[in-house]
């Protein structure tokens, strides 16, 4: 009935080609900012090697993670970081954190509510099975709970390879659409790949705003500025999502201007903000994160006077050439797929919810709510027109 049997009965093994030979690898955890500290150099270092998305597995997202929570005082802040060692090295990194709803306690992705993928920070040499499972285990021994739930874990990654049968999928698929650059000597040889029409109507919509006035596109570098723009985005994507009638995990936590806005300051986290503007005021912005070499775009908003010009499709062909003349090998545009984004997409990774029971109540819980009562509310919901939903929202709370 649940993944406790799973996550007990399997053993660590390291592949080499096709072989599978046990190194006896061990597990810990760190509950505290102090524990990441001992392991930071040696988790620079496992970053350095992987080749999947990890930038919400990495040491800053998780320095941040934890700065901001103790900063805001938040008492039921439960990290825990699970980690493999093959002796002193470093060569697996699971970043969790236990949280508790009033019916049940889940382990979830360190930063729940903000991180927008999750997976493990693996080795190349280990196989992913084992070490997920070894993982998961070590984090329920010292942090009992009624399950796992792991949000955005996407097709093909360390995570996804390594879970258990026992695991369930939850919510509906969803796509993470992905530009890959390296693919391309230039810009210009991959853009060549876009629809002529797509890039006809994109100078097209640029000409006719330069008629009106000045359009530029900015890298915006400076910390004030980019705290403004960043600002400025979270109010119009939180006004958009007011309007729509919708809302999402991160806007829900009261807290998310504040984590945001806290990472203009860090210099463990290579944070980038871009802004296109027409006659002096922005028309598009869009700020990210660059790790391991791509590029994770996190919040944008756009100027919905000018629809008709899309924009956000405008930005967007300006943020990946400006990507691929910094060199970076791809652009992470995240979930969930958009056209805009299908226009510069060269391929999209399918993304999924998994539930880890560990409990009795915790398969009840996944199944009746996170199974079936959930997604079928949210389609029920997403079925009525915006300005009832708005209403609901409004009703529910989460209009403000």
């Amino acid at each position: 009935m649940t993944a406790t049997g799973a996550l007990a009965g399997r053993e660590d093994r390291r592949a080499t080609g096709a072989e599978a030979i046990s190194y006896g690898l061990t597990a810990s955890t760190i509950r505290d900012r102090a524990g990441i500290e001992v392991i930071a150099d040696r988790w620079l270092g496992l970053e350095v090697h992987g080749t999947g998305f990890n930038l919400f597995q990495s040491l800053g997202w998780a320095r941040a993670i934890f700065d901001f929570e103790c900063k805001r005082g938040n008492a039921a802040f439960d990290p825990v970081i699970v980690t493999i060692l093959d002796g002193r090295r470093l060569v697996g990194v699971l970043p969790l954190e236990r949280i508790r709803t009033g019916v049940r306690s889940l382990l979830v992705p360190l930063g729940n509510g903000f991180a927008q993928a999750t997976d493990a920070l693996l080795d190349a040499d280990l196989d992913p099975s084992a070490a997920v499972t070894r993982l998961l285990r070590a984090a329920v021994a010292a942090a009992p709970c009624d399950g796992i739930s792991l949000l955005k874990v996407r097709d093909g990654s360390a995570l996804a390879l390594g879970l258990p049968r026992a695991s369930i999928q939850t919510g509906e698929e969803q796509g993470a659409p992905y530009v890959a650059l390296d693919a391309f000597p230039d810009f210009a040889g991959y853009f060549s790949t876009v629809r002529s029409k797509t890039r006809k109507n994109i100078r097209n919509a640029r000409n006719r705003l330069e008629r009106e006035g000045p359009v530029e596109h900015l890298v915006v570098a400076d910390a004030a500025e980019r705290q403004a723009l960043i600002e400025r985005t979270l109010e119009g994507r939180a006004e958009r999502l007011k309007e729509q009638g919708l809302t999402s995990r991160a806007f829900r936590d009261s807290g998310f201007r504040d984590f945001c806005t806290s990472l203009v300051a860090r210099n463990d986290i290579d944070l980038r903000a871009f802004s296109l503007q027409h006659q002096g005021r922005p028309l598009a912005e869009q700020w990210g994160f660059v790790h391991g070499g791509r590029y994770y775009a996190y919040v944008a908003s756009r100027d919905f006077s000018h629809s008709d010009e899309s924009p956000g499709k405008l930005h967007l062909s300006d943020i990946i050439r400006t990507c691929a003349d910094q060199g970076l090998k791809g652009c992470d545009l995240g979930v969930p797929t958009m056209p805009y984004k299908l226009t510069f997409a060269t391929q999209t990774i399918v993304v999924r919810d998994f539930a880890l029971p560990t409990t009795p109540r915790g398969w009840v819980m996944f199944q009746a709510w996170d199974v079936w009562l959930r997604p079928s509310l949210k389609r029920l919901v997403l079925a009525l027109p915006a300005g009832l939903r708005s209403a609901l929202m409004r009703l529910a709370g989460h209009g403000h």
